[in-house]
């Protein structure tokens, strides 16, 4: 079963998420040759303060 995990930024709406679960879930299916059904997905909104990429909080960025 494949299963994508989606680490981003709070910002999207609910549409895009949607839009990107249905185009993910078509993509992993049709390349991997697994029913759509087998294809989870999550969306996890990471806070700027609870991120840090070069050694820096992207909040102080």
């Amino acid at each position: 079963m494949p299963f994508i995990r989606i680490d981003w930024l709070p910002g999207r709406s609910v549409e895009q998420k949607r839009e990107l679960a249905e185009v993910l879930t078509r993509e992993i299916s049709r390349i991997g040759r697994c029913a759509p059904e087998s294809v989870g997905i999550i969306f996890n909104e990471v806070d700027p303060e609870n991120w840090a990429k070069d050694g820096k909080l992207l909040a102080n960025r």
